[in-house]
């Protein structure tokens, strides 16, 4: 009869074992990282794999909206500094003023911007909390990649506050109700390879129009 020692130490495997599976898991990430990671997250597709699967599109997306936005809030910096809030100890005298005291009369505009390729422009409204503007936009000659967006007068420099973005949007219309006091409107970006025409209208109630 043949007695199994239970108590016996289990075999581990060799360093040549431990190394051939080592090479294969470096190999697989590899091969994951070039055909997956890389296309979907930031558009490299080395291989061809990625477009392929629809990944290398997503990737595109996802780094033309970052590039929208970082140029969104660029721009947005700049109108704030130009704007400016009031100096301490002093009553604001900008339209920043006439927006938190009183309410706005309604108005309607009719504007209108040209975008050159990969050209990106805003246009923002002056309105108090609570506003509501109704709005409408549409692109000649192409599409655009636009982002809405909001700012206090008194924003501090990484502030975001978002209404809705999208990306090759032949146009949208909707209301657009202030958050807070200080400019509300939109960003837009042409990706394509043609000069395009946006014609914005605006009706509601707001002090003013910023840009482009």
């Amino acid at each position: 009869m043949t007695t199994i020692n239970t108590n016996a130490p289990a075999e581990l495997p060799s360093s040549r074992t431990l190394l051939r599976s080592t090479l294969i898991a470096l190999v697989v990430a590899t091969a994951l990282l070039f055909t997956v990671v890389l296309p979907a997250e930031y558009a490299i597709d080395p291989t061809g794999v990625g477009r392929m699967l629809g990944l290398t599109q997503m990737g595109e997306i996802k780094m033309s909206l970052a590039a929208d936005l970082a140029a969104a809030e660029a721009a947005e910096a700049a109108l704030l500094q130009e704007g400016g809030a009031a100096p301490a100890g002093e009553e604001p005298t900008t339209a920043a003023a006439s927006v938190a005291d009183s309410s706005a009369a309604l108005r309607s505009d009719v504007t209108t911007l040209t975008l050159l390729p990969n050209e990106g422009k805003e246009v923002k409204l002056e309105m108090a909390e609570g506003a509501v503007v109704a709005y409408s936009w549409s692109v000649e000659g192409g599409v655009v990649n636009y982002d809405t967006h909001g700012d206090p007068w008194d924003a501090p420099r990484e502030f975001y506050h978002g209404y809705g973005k999208g990306t090759a949007v032949p146009g949208q219309e909707g209301e657009l109700v202030a958050a807070f006091d200080g400019l509300h409107g939109w960003f837009w970006r042409n990706r394509t390879g043609a000069t395009v025409t946006i014609t914005l209208r605006t009706e509601g109630a707001y002090q003013g129009v910023r840009g482009p």
